[in-house]
Formats: structure tokens, sequence, C-alpha cells
């Protein structure tokens, strides 16, 4: 069986290919045109979860090992035998299970959700613009190669991965630094106040209802296949 930062890891590619495509669906639908999938976002979407989602994973695992959201406390059955000196309900409590039982932690589990939402959001959208603008530009010589050659620039498939269309998949000395760190920081705040409309939800759900790492993953990648739509309607603009 794979480690679960693994699994995670590749459920997270998967979801966040699935997103641009169906963001592409709904656009196509949305002009009224035929869907052709257009693999160049596909990859650079699914290409940022490979690379963002093993941090977020210890980044979380982190989380739970500071701010642990269950902690150990008597059970109420056991206050109330001790309350009334009866040991012998003590030891019948005991040897049943009844002595103890996980509880929610309020107090940390507002830590965590305020450190995901402030330093984790903050992190992962820097990053997400980062890496989506500075992708674009050392990618834009396929769709410059599709167009000169007269064919649609979405239909090249994934050649552009063997060395198709522009022959380099991608071309680093291509991108303009200055012009990606200007345009991250011109929709950091906004992209931080829509995440702040959906994430904090996820993570209460998270935080509250599930005490595992990996079932957190697999809900906050689910919750990603709408946020990556998301994403993907608003970056394509």
């Amino acid at each position: 069986m794979a480690p679960p930062i693994v699994t995670a890891t590749i459920q997270g590619a998967v979801i966040s290919a699935i997103s641009n495509i169906l963001a592409q669906a709904i656009t196509a639908h949305q002009n009224n045109t035929p869907l052709i999938i257009d693999y160049i976002p596909v990859f650079q979407y699914a290409l940022f979860a490979l690379l963002s989602t093993p941090p977020n994973f210890l980044w979380q695992d982190f989380l739970e090992s500071a701010f642990p959201a269950y902690h150990m406390a008597p059970t109420k059955e056991a206050i109330t035998a001790a309350s009334a000196a009866d040991d012998a309900k003590l030891d019948t409590d005991a040897a049943r299970g009844r002595v103890i039982e996980p509880r929610l932690s309020k107090r940390n589990t507002a830590l965590k959700a305020l450190l995901d939402q402030t330093v984790g959001a903050a992190a992962n959208t820097a990053l997400f613009s980062l890496f989506m603008h500075a992708a674009r530009q050392a990618m834009a010589h396929h769709y410059a190669a599709r167009a000169a050659g007269d064919g649609d620039v979405r239909a090249g498939g994934l050649a552009f991965l063997l060395g198709g269309a522009g022959a380099e998949a991608m071309r680093y000395q291509d991108v303009a630094w200055a012009s990606v760190w200007a345009l991250t920081r011109a929709e950091f705040w906004g992209l931080i106040q829509a995440g702040w409309r959906f994430w904090p939800a996820v993570s209460l759900v998270n935080y509250v209802f599930l005490t595992t790492v990996e079932a957190r993953s697999l809900v906050g990648a689910l919750a990603g296949l709408g946020w990556g739509i998301y994403l993907s309607l608003i970056t394509a603009q």
C-alpha cells in the first residue's frame, strides 16, 4: 500500500485535472461551442497539485500534532462514580472502557482553523498564482506554434509533453518574473477573499468531524474539485 502522502498527492493531481476539464466544459456550454479539451492547462493544474499536495499534507500533519483535535477526558459515568466515591462502579466502567473518552478541543480546533485560513491560505494562494503565471509564460510558445500552423490551439493533445509543437515542454527563459510577481500581487487579495467564503466551512468539517490527516486530505481534495473549477474559470478569462 502506498504511503498516505503519495495517495493524497495522486488524488490531488487527478482531481485538479478533472476540475480543469469540467471548467472547460462549462465554458464551452456557456459559449455554445463544442468542447475541445486544451490539455495545456490540464497539465498545469495537475502539475501544481503534484507539487503542492505533499507540503500541504505535511502542514496538516503539523497542525494536528501541534493542536490535537481531540483529547482524552473522563466520561460522565466516571465523573459521577468518582463524585459518589463508588469504587465498584469505577472498576466496572474501567473494565468496559468507559472511564475516558475522546473529546473535541474547541480551542485547538479554532487555532488550527485560524492558522490554516491565514498562514496556509496566504502561502497556497501566492504559490498558486506564481506557478500558474510562470507556467503560462513558459508554455505560451505552444499556442503560438499551433496558431502559426493554422490549427486549433487546443488540438495538440499531449504532444507538447513529448516534443510536439514548440519542441520544448516549457521554456523557462521566457518567464518574465517581474511580470509574474506583479500579476500575483494584483490578484492575491481577491483570491484570498474568495477562498474565505469557501474554505473555512471545509476546515470546520475537517477538524470537527474527521480525525485523520488522510481523511482530511481526501475531503480537502474533493472540495478542491469545486474550487479548482472556480479557479480555472477565472484564470481562463
